[in-house]
């Protein structure tokens, strides 16, 4: 770590930063109140609202978005004609996927070999953290040198696009010279990072229905259609024989171009089961970055105890299929939602309905903001320089910045490097990179105002 003053405080601050994740971990702030009572995002977003109050944020304001989810804004003035910097991220995670599956309770953070676990301790209230640990650095250095804006959404991991459109409706409200989404991460542990690219995204629920009610499978099976196994076909569809994704129309043959992922590096960050080979073709890249990818992530169906010998009358599933840049994410669901009409069997009734979207996006790598990020992350990791790579995932509101501020530079910083495990069972983040990364970010802010 470097010598810089910065980094001598931020090292000295990691305890109380750990105090605080832990209890922003402790809010099981998953913004789907079928799961968890809406009050558990309510309270997360009260308290990274008042955090932002006790660190002289002013017009400090829990904003009510069109989806029902809840994000917090505060501005922090910076000296007279000194630029801005908008800092992203989000309280709001993923589910646990079964309490059972952690080595220690989701919602409580935990250190365990060198690193905190906890669902939300990478993705991303970490990422607030860090925006908290490299304002306090600046303070106690001289001052923060530039104007801040924080914006900590509710509704990311759902895509419900409710700061997109409250955004939309409130232009002036981000507006800044520069924005830092500290929602990615570095393309290894020790790597520092910027993500260019971030695929979009689209959600759709199918339903498919064949008989007004479940037939006894003796009596009927063999000429009862059955809706199970026409949802089966429909879902095998969408893939190639080797895997790759098939929505019809849409172009899937994109190449990356930049920082490769080497296939034994990605089958051991994937914990690929041995034998069991990977899907679709070319790069690994191409495949990740540069590609659609359909990814089915609940189906609607008996579980396997307690069921009974019956043809089904109806089934469902929830389906992913994430829209790399170059691609409209709109488009795109409409191709998807055509081939799902398209391929469902038998006259079966069918019906798509939309449950979320976003655009992909495309970072501008040669502004000036990288030059100083990448100074910044030269000073942070020693020895290292900086990288640029692409995320499969999406950040949707991205592309709405992007769109709302078109001069504006937009970096991609974070702490979900592969072995953090986000949206998994035993998510974790490294407190090295923790620190190392609120580092970047306050040495980049004082670059920037620099100029």
């Amino acid at each position: 770590m470097s010598a810089d003053p910065i980094a001598e405080t931020i090292a000295s601050l990691l305890p109380r930063a750990k105090a605080e994740l832990a209890e922003l971990v402790s809010f099981a702030s998953v913004a789907d109140p079928a799961q968890y009572p809406k009050s558990e995002c309510e309270a997360a977003a009260r308290w990274c609202a008042d955090t932002l109050r006790a660190e002289g944020f002013t017009d400090v304001a829990v904003l009510d978005t069109p989806d029902g989810t809840q994000s917090v804004y505060g501005h922090l003035p910076g000296p007279a004609g000194a630029p801005t910097v908008l800092l992203y991220a989000h309280y709001d995670v993923q589910p646990p996927l079964g309490l059972d599956a952690w080595d220690s309770p989701p919602f409580e953070l935990t250190d365990r070999d060198g690193r905190w676990y906890g669902r939300g301790a990478a993705d991303c209230k970490g990422g607030f953290i860090m925006h908290l640990l490299a304002l306090r650095a600046l303070k106690a250095n001289g001052g923060v040198p530039v104007g801040v804006k924080v914006i900590v959404e509710g509704s990311e991991e759902q895509g419900t696009g409710g700061l997109e459109r409250y955004a939309e409706a409130n232009p002036a409200l981000l507006a800044a010279d520069a924005m830092v989404i500290g929602d990615s991460g570095n393309f290894r542990e020790g790597l520092p990072t910027v993500t260019a690219t971030l695929r979009g995204m689209t959600l759709v629920r199918v339903r498919i229905d064949t008989l007004e009610g479940n037939l006894h499978s003796g009596q009927f099976g063999g000429a009862a259609p059955d809706a199970l196994a026409a949802l089966i076909r429909v879902l095998d569809s969408l893939r190639s024989d080797d895997g790759a994704t098939t929505v019809d129309g849409l172009d899937a043959d994109q190449s990356w171009q930049g920082l490769q992922y080497p296939e034994a590096d990605f089958r051991q960050d994937a914990k690929v089961l041995d034998g069991v080979e990977l899907i679709g073709t070319g790069s690994v890249s191409d495949r990740i970055w540069a590609r659609p990818a359909v990814t089915v992530l609940g189906i609607d169906a008996p579980p396997v105890v307690g069921a009974t010998p019956s043809v089904q009358a109806g089934a469902g599933a929830l389906i992913s299929l994430r829209v790399p840049p170059g691609e409209d994410a709109a488009a795109a669901t409409r191709l998807l939602i055509a081939h799902l009409e398209a391929h469902t069997p038998w006259g079966a009734r069918v019906s798509v309905e939309q449950a979320g979207q976003g655009q992909p996006f495309r970072a501008d790598v040669t502004s000036p903001a990288y030059a100083a990020m990448a100074d910044a992350m030269r000073v942070a990791y020693p020895g290292e320089e900086m990288q640029t790579s692409g995320m499969g995932g999406s950040i949707p509101l991205c592309n709405t910045l992007a769109t709302l501020y078109p001069e504006a530079e937009i970096l991609l910083i974070g702490l979900s490097e592969p072995k953090a495990q986000i949206h998994a069972v035993n998510e974790s983040v490294s407190p090295e990179e923790l620190e190392r990364l609120s580092v970047t970010e306050a040495l980049f802010l004082r670059n920037y105002a620099a100029g």
